[in-house]
């Protein structure tokens, strides 16, 4: 599945309740899977650690829905597939 269909899917699915949320809530929800995802990591428990990564994508996808960004594009454009600093694939300047 691309990005850009995980967005979509996830619009599809629960836009209508983010946006009676709004995007500070939003935010707020995404930073507490951020937080299990911690949790997880440091229990140690593969499957937990999975289930929390898909999570923190699914409500970063609905913060990014909620403010109009295109997530595919974003990363594309922050991250062209080279270090942003040296230009190298893999980076050699070690930023």
């Amino acid at each position: 599945m691309r990005v850009s269909e995980l967005q979509r899917m996830i619009a599809e699915i629960y836009l209508h309740r983010d946006a009676e949320r709004g995007s500070e809530p939003t935010l707020l929800w995404l930073v507490e899977e951020v937080g299990e995802l911690v949790r997880a990591h440091r229990r140690g428990s593969r499957d937990e650690i999975e289930e929390e990564v898909a999570d923190v994508l699914a409500w970063l996808a609905s913060y990014a829905n909620l403010m109009h960004i295109d997530l595919e594009r974003a990363f594309s454009k922050k991250y062209p597939g080279r270090c942003s600093y040296c230009s190298s694939t893999p980076c050699r300047c070690g930023k």
